[in-house]
């Protein structure tokens, strides 16, 4: 089902989950089992997933929603307009998130290809 991820979701996932955290690498076996049921309506980039949960086990997070993974990003400027978070419910991807942290520069999925900084 990979292919059906958008190549920006695809890309930040990857980058983001690239840790070597159990957490992560547990979680990176549930990409290739994901889709995105919608996108935030606002340009951001945010996306919701779907997930046949029958295909993957769980990821050994706490119980409930999770903020499993976040990446700063970073302007070529050293400027730090936002985050972004891959949140999991039950252990299982639930949706990446686009945070902003500022009114001077757009955030965005595309932007956030260019600034990740990934945090374990």
């Amino acid at each position: 089902m990979t292919e059906s991820l958008p190549a920006d979701v695809a890309y930040v996932l990857a980058e983001v989950l690239n840790t070597g955290n159990p957490v992560h690498v547990a979680l990176q076996k549930q990409v290739p089992h994901l889709g995105v049921r919608s996108r935030c309506t606002c340009r951001c980039g945010t996306a919701y997933f779907e997930l046949d949960t029958s295909e993957v086990e769980p990821a050994p997070t706490r119980p409930g929603t999770v903020v499993a993974a976040e990446a700063q990003l970073v302007t070529e400027a050293g400027e730090c307009p936002g985050e972004v978070l891959v949140f999991t419910q039950g252990g299982y991807l639930s949706w990446l998130e686009v945070c902003s942290w500022s009114d001077d520069i757009e955030v965005t999925l595309a932007a956030a290809r260019r600034w990740l900084q990934p945090r374990s």
